[in-house]
């Protein structure tokens, strides 16, 4: 059998510590949500997304070069 299934109930320290940790606190986990919502859940404007893409300058290849 190989070695990587040979014990398949092992749960590391760091995961019985975090575990543990959010059963004492669980506004822990409440300020995790809100704070994934403050910065990932947007609303995304696709209008405004397609514009701004549109409107982009591309880059010369060699920014360096001076005309």
């Amino acid at each position: 059998m190989p070695l990587l299934f040979k014990d398949i109930n092992y749960v590391s320290e760091t995961t019985e510590f975090l575990r543990d940790y959010l059963a004492k606190n669980p506004e822990v986990a409440k300020g995790q949500v809100e704070g994934r919502s403050l910065l990932w859940d947007k609303q995304v404007d696709r209008g405004f997304q397609k514009d701004a893409e549109e409107s982009r300058v591309k880059q010369k290849p060699y920014v360096y070069e001076a005309n």
